[in-house]
């Protein structure tokens, strides 16, 4: 049985399966499907640029978001405030050890992964080096992805703080902003690299 070997231009679009040549493509332009208009592939501009400096940025807010308090309670001129950590110790204590250790790999252990592995992809593209596995390795780290959902657990405390807000005056710490930019420049580190640059010649990288 012989195999079709189509070449390396053609890409299938992942939403409608058609295959169809990807064009060469300019810094900051799109390609979009031909028949469901779906995005087949982006070529950001001074992609690796700006994404190390997006993760750099992702490291700094991560390391405010579990250092500095989370938010903070005040009733009757008594202050408690609270950070990530001290959150995930105290449910330990109450005896909700399945949702400690579900908050702790969501929020805290899985977003560092996930700033650490695109920082592993980023420097060598960014020294003009490719190591092999790459490629395989950067399958990884989108694999890894959807388990940091801090996204998650910040719209789950704002719930929570919401109904305690008629009981005592909260407030919002460094770390809550802090927490909220990281979701943010997550999202835009993601969006500016451009992952064709792993199975690229090594000459390609700035």
């Amino acid at each position: 049985m012989h195999h079709l070997r189509l070449p390396a231009t053609v890409i299938a679009c992942h939403d409608c399966d058609l295959l169809q040549h990807e064009p060469c493509l300019a810094p900051g332009q799109t390609a979009f499907c031909v028949r469901c208009g779906a995005v087949l592939a982006r070529s950001p501009a001074d992609s690796v640029d700006r994404s190390l400096a997006l993760v750099v940025t992702a490291a700094i807010l991560y390391v405010l978001a579990n250092v500095y308090p989370l938010v903070g309670l005040e009733l009757q001129g008594r202050r408690v405030e609270v950070t990530q950590f001290a959150a995930v110790l105290s449910l330990w204590q109450a005896g909700m050890e399945p949702v400690a250790a579900l908050v702790f790999l969501t929020a805290i252990a899985f977003p560092v992964l996930e700033v650490a592995m695109i920082a592993i992809v980023l420097v060598p593209l960014r020294l003009g080096r490719q190591v092999p596995g790459y490629g395989r390795f950067y399958r990884l780290v989108r694999s890894v992805k959807p388990w940091g959902m801090i996204e998650v657990f910040l719209l789950g405390m704002l719930v929570s703080l919401v109904k305690l807000a008629h009981l005592a005056s909260v407030i919002l710490g460094v770390a809550f902003w802090a927490t909220a930019a990281l979701i943010v420049v997550l999202t835009f580190a993601s969006r500016a690299f451009d992952p064709r640059l792993l199975w690229e010649p090594a000459e390609a990288a700035p």
